[in-house]
Parts: structure tokens; sequence; C-alpha cells
């Protein structure tokens, strides 16, 4: 297998562009390679498979999702409180609307899975193990609420998102700041 870090990631980062506009039956080689801007093969030289590029895929997405440390520090120093829980969960949507096709994509990717036991048990361990880096984070930094809050919030913004960035008509983009607000009140409580 090619050993080149930045060819992989740049292979793997064309992968998502593709899974998120074709889904993943358009998911080839050869698209990615086009995606990519690189010679016929070079994928292959890359990936054992096409369940291995799926499998990178899914994992490089959690990477790009991941907050920029000094945003983060800087929301960090408020208050541990709802409010604070309030602007990470803006700032979540936002760093997740600024990379829709990585959402799409993991869309795809979750789809896959229902078909494919591989995926699936891979798929499931990475968004677990994501989960739980969450909860503990949440825990760690003495954010309010405990591991069912964190638990319900991620299955609300899981919501909120999928409806954004699939339909975004039917709740609108302009409401959704407010509609934040009322689900961080309505799930965290208050110390």
């Amino acid at each position: 297998m090619a050993q080149n870090p930045a060819r992989r990631t740049a292979l793997v980062d064309a992968a998502i562009d593709v899974l998120a506009r074709e889904g993943a039956r358009g998911l080839t080689f050869r698209a990615v390679d086009v995606q990519a801007g690189v010679p016929a093969g070079t994928a292959s030289n890359y990936f054992a498979n096409r369940d291995d590029l799926l499998d990178q895929a899914a994992r490089h997405i959690h990477h790009r999702f991941t907050p920029d440390p000094a945003v983060v520090a800087e929301l960090l120093r408020a208050p541990r409180d709802r409010a604070l829980v309030t602007a990470l969960m803006h700032d979540l949507l936002r760093r997740i609307a600024a990379d829709r096709a990585a959402y799409l994509a993991f869309l795809e990717l979750r789809l896959e899975a229902t078909r494919r036991p591989g995926i699936r048990a891979r798929l499931t361990d990475t968004v677990r193990d994501q989960l739980e880096a969450n909860i503990a984070y949440h825990l760690a930094e003495g954010l309010p609420g405990d591991r069912g809050t964190v638990v319900v919030l991620y299955l609300a913004m899981t919501g909120l998102i999928v409806e954004h960035l699939t339909l975004p008509d039917v709740l609108g983009v302009d409401g959704l700041a407010a509609l934040i607000d009322t689900m961080v009140e309505r799930i965290v409580p208050e110390r």
C-alpha cells in the first residue's frame, strides 16, 4: 500500500465528497480518483478495497468535525452553565453546516451500514467512541447535566442537523438559533 499521508488524506476527502454527492453506490475508486484529480488507479493503491475506503472515510469525517481548539478555549472562558452548553451547540451546528458534504457523507455511511454488517460494526464503534468521548468531555468540563443529558442532547442535535441539511425548508434557517436555545433549555438542567 502507498504511504504518502497527504495523498491518502486527499483521497479520503475526495471519497467524502463523492459520498455526499453520489451516495454510497456511486463511491468507486475511479470516482475518487476523478474527484481528487489524480491518475486512474491511485485510490486502489491506497485502500485494500471499497470497505477499507468507507471505513477510513467514516473515521476521517469525525476529524473534519473536530472543533477549532482556539474557538473552544474562548468558549470555555465562560461559566460552566446552560448558556455555555447553548454556545457549544451553536458552534456545533456552525461547524457541521460549514462542512455540509462531510455530514451528508456520514448519513450515506449510516444508510450503507443498514445493508452491510461489516460497515455497521465499524461505524457503530466509531460513533459510540465519539459519543463516549463527548460524554466524558461534558462531565470533565463540569458542564451541567449528566450522561443522560448528553445523550438526549446528542439525539436532539442529530435530528436538527439532519433536518437542516436535508430538508432546510421544514424548519427554516431563521429560527434555528432560537430552536437550539429552546432545546438546550429543555434538556440541560440549571445549576
